[in-house]
């Protein structure tokens, strides 16, 4: 299990916009296990909806990308890098994610042709899917 600390160390995000709070398992090149606690507290919560907080997808895939970067960036060759977006892919939300929940993030590198990859990600909350889709990343 890896906390904020350790996870700084392999990915370059900090607060507030490092989105995993632990990471309960990885195998280097090739999946990531995180998860992230959603509080009422959270920066975007004052805006995304006054009296009805509702996590924005966009941060949900966030999420998942940094999950997958925690995969990606842990190899010994890539240390030192940013993974960045190159696409979001037949990306799905499911369900709402709101204050108290506990999401679960995996993401498990299906594709990756140099600095070029493509991860399949899925969030879940209490075992429901929340969102899913492909990630596609650029190491650089």
């Amino acid at each position: 299990m890896l906390n904020k600390e350790e996870i700084k160390k392999i990915i370059p995000q900090r607060e507030p916009f490092l989105m995993i709070d632990e990471v309960e398992e990885y195998i280097p090149g090739q999946s990531a296990v995180a998860y992230k606690n959603v509080d009422e507290s959270e920066w975007y919560f004052k805006g995304h909806f006054p009296g009805n907080p509702i996590m924005p997808g966009v941060l949900i895939a966030e999420s998942l990308a940094q999950t997958g970067a925690v995969a990606v960036l842990s190899m010994e060759e890539n240390k030192g890098k940013s993974a960045l977006f190159g696409g979001i892919n037949k990306m799905k939300f499911k369900k709402m994610v709101v204050p108290g929940d506990r999401l679960k993030l995996e993401v498990k590198i299906i594709k990756q042709k140099g600095p070029i990859g493509v991860g399949e990600a899925i969030a879940s909350v209490n075992g429901k899917i929340a969102a899913k889709g492909e990630l596609t990343f650029a190491l650089v």
